[in-house]
């Protein structure tokens, strides 16, 4: 392990770098979690914009993946340990529940504000004075009454209870990207970024992409910079070292705040491979003890683990990624290494679980691994197909197979 120090600053190697990211992310089988809430708490958050990637996530970081689904449901739905719903980026996540006044202090508050003077701006140009603010706060009172008397509704039963949630604007009216808009679905929107509606149960199965929306538990108002600190330390635990530049990236903070949050929790500096300067928690800065055994993993596309930072080269090598990557920058199916992305993996015609090794400097090692873990995929998935909703180049090729 590459521990050599420059000055009074502890320098930590990549290689180092990939055994932390094993143990704190649970991807070691020797820290393999009991519980789906376990896995969150690790992670910090698990991206939810695509639902499938919540239980696969979950399922291969579990000693026993085999009940990973019902004990997801059971976790989002009736214990209320994981709760989703936006967070960093506006983007959507599955959080610890006891996360949410956190994240929604941290990150929620600024971009709810831009989201809701979006809306009414957008409601009142596009509808020619037709829909005015005050229309909007009635129809808002009316839904999330309807939504709090059924428990968990969809849009077309709210729709039902109040019919004027049917009422359409036009959105950049005479640009190249106008288009009609439903109150609806930009208001269910806007209050989910606001901390007032949480996504609910799929319509169909765990892989649906539709689903229902339910009010959002009750939580306490944080002050900002509280929460901010907060939430960087935890992602900081998980992930550090980190840069300035991950952070900024997977926090959507602006570069004054990361620093604040920085100095407020301590946070250590130290050198990276390459030359770069990296942040650890104070409590986190001599190099994890023992051995570790090498392992193997299949992790979904937008796992968190694979998108967790933004300078991604000490897992990632340049040359795999026009293969793993669409051409939004989002990850498909990965397959790990050591520490290391090496390939990706798909869904044959029939469901089976198909992987590439693009990488094949680990040998027969890490390919009897890989298939190992490929096993113990297929199992738990036992034939539901699963298919990525941002595919990529290798995932396709896979799944034509």
């Amino acid at each position: 392990m590459n521990t050599k120090s420059t000055g009074t600053v502890r320098h930590i190697g990549d290689e180092e770098r990939r055994v932390r990211l094993a143990l704190a992310h649970r991807l070691s089988p020797a820290v393999r979690a009991d519980r789906p809430s376990d896995v969150a708490r690790s992670l910090v958050a698990l991206h939810g914009t695509d639902p499938a990637t919540v239980y696969l996530a979950v399922g291969a970081r579990l000693a026993d993946p085999s009940g990973t689904v019902a004990d997801v449901e059971r976790a989002l739905y009736e214990d209320r340990t994981l709760v989703r719903m936006h967070g960093m980026r506006h983007t959507v996540f599955t959080f610890p529940t006891e996360l949410a006044a956190t994240v929604h202090a941290s990150t929620g508050l600024a971009v709810a504000a831009k989201a809701r003077a979006g809306l009414v701006k957008d409601l009142v140009a596009g509808s020619d004075g037709r829909l005015t603010p005050e229309w909007l706060v009635e129809v808002e009172a009316a839904a999330l009454a309807a939504l709090e008397r059924r428990g968990e509704a969809t849009v077309g039963e709210l729709v039902a209870d109040e019919p004027r949630l049917r009422e359409k604007f036009t959105y950049g009216r005479g640009r190249s990207y106008e288009a009609e808009q439903t109150v609806s679905s930009r208001l269910m929107r806007v209050l989910g970024v606001e901390g007032r509606v949480v996504r609910g149960r799929p319509l169909g199965s765990w892989t649906s992409s539709q689903f229902r929306w339910a009010v959002a538990p009750p939580h306490p108002e944080l002050p900002v910079a509280g929460a901010q600190a907060e939430l960087l330390g935890r992602w900081l635990g998980a992930c550090g070292p980190a840069t300035e530049a991950d952070l900024k990236w997977w926090t959507g903070w602006k570069v004054t705040d990361v620093r604040k949050a920085l100095a407020a929790v301590g946070a250590v500096t130290v050198s990276l491979d390459g030359g770069g300067t990296g942040y650890v928690m104070p409590d986190q800065v001599d190099a994890p003890q023992g051995d570790l055994e090498p392992w193997a993993a299949l992790l979904p596309g937008l796992d968190p683990t694979s998108m967790g930072w933004q300078e991604r080269d000490w897992y990632c090598p340049p040359e795999l990624r026009p293969a793993l990557f669409d051409g939004s920058g989002n990850i498909g199916p990965t397959v790990w290494w050591g520490g290391r992305i090496v390939g990706g993996w798909g869904q044959g015609a029939g469901g089976e679980v198909v992987w590439r090794l693009l990488d094949t400097s680990g040998g027969r090692a890490a390919e009897r691994a890989v298939a190992a873990e490929a096993g113990r995929l297929s199992s738990w998935l036992d034939g539901t197909r699963v298919t990525p909703r941002f595919r990529t180049p290798l995932e396709k090729e896979l799944a034509s197979s």
